[in-house]
């Protein structure tokens, strides 16, 4: 994130291995983890909206297609459904993102973080703004949410019609589950695939949401501002600062929530 808002202390681009310098540097190792708590306090409501309204959505999108619940959507309807639970767990917990996006995406300073806490952040962001600017950068971050979990959800769905599981059964004739490694390989890839497509407009949210924040100026009036004004100065490259390093980060990220989410649903069929 430092690298994709540009809020480190220097002029141009540093690689991942000097922006870790400069955080244990001016934080110590506990700065690695700056913006942790309210990330955790923001990912448990947005994945359990996501992935909750993902499966109603398609619900809904098999009676509509009258594709029978016993056969997969096709590509497009997993594209749909991802995308708007994409966005309506986006609009539902957007303040949360930008707690944290303001957070971690600014090195202390003097010894002093710019916010001390999520609920800090969200107090002082009114309080020196106005409520509004708990909505700086949603318009782009609403919108970037039916692309990026579209394909996200989308790409897993594909991959599963790629590569159908197998029906095997256990020794009391009920069909067996299919193994967690292969929603891990899915979500992965998914996650891959949505990050690296749709990075450009996260750059331009996160822009968004720092301007103005203490230590910082409002330099763009709106979405098409600051993709102009960034194109004029920086050019196109500008959008993919932090990319390497995002896509490193969402393999894992991502094939983690799809494979718990897979586990916890096998677990709640046969305990719950």
């Amino acid at each position: 994130m430092l690298s994709q808002t540009g809020e480190h202390g220097s002029q141009g681009k540093q690689s991942v291995v000097s922006l870790y310098r400069s955080i244990l540097a001016n934080e110590g190792v506990l700065g690695l983890w700056a913006g942790n708590g309210a990330n955790l306090l923001r990912v448990f409501p947005a994945k359990a909206v996501v992935f909750s309204s993902n499966d109603m959505y398609r619900k809904l999108l098999h009676g509509i297609s009258n594709t029978p619940q016993d056969q997969r959507l096709p590509g497009y309807l997993n594209f749909l459904a991802g995308g708007l639970a994409g966005m309506t767990a986006t609009s539902m917990t957007y303040p949360l993102d930008l707690a944290r996006g303001r957070i971690s995406g600014k090195l202390k300073v003097e010894g002093n973080r710019h916010y001390s806490g999520i609920i800090n952040t969200v107090v002082v962001t009114a309080k020196e703004e106005g409520i509004s600017a708990l909505y700086k950068g949603v318009k782009p971050t609403v919108l970037g949410a039916m692309p990026y979990e579209g394909i996200k959800f989308g790409t897993v769905g594909l991959l599963e019609s790629i590569f159908p599981h197998e029906k095997t059964y256990d020794e009391n004739g009920n069909v067996k589950k299919p193994p967690i490694w292969r929603k891990l390989c899915f979500g992965g890839a998914g996650g891959i695939m949505a990050g690296l497509i749709t990075y450009p407009n996260d750059t331009v949210r996160r822009m968004l949401q720092l301007q103005g924040s203490r230590g910082t100026e409002s330099i763009y009036t709106g979405y098409f501002d600051c993709v102009r004004k960034v194109c004029a100065s920086h050019g196109i490259q500008r959008f993919y600062h932090g990319v390497g390093i995002n896509i490193i980060r969402m393999a894992p990220n991502t094939a983690i929530q799809f494979g718990s989410y897979e586990l916890l649903k096998q677990l709640s069929e046969k305990y719950i």
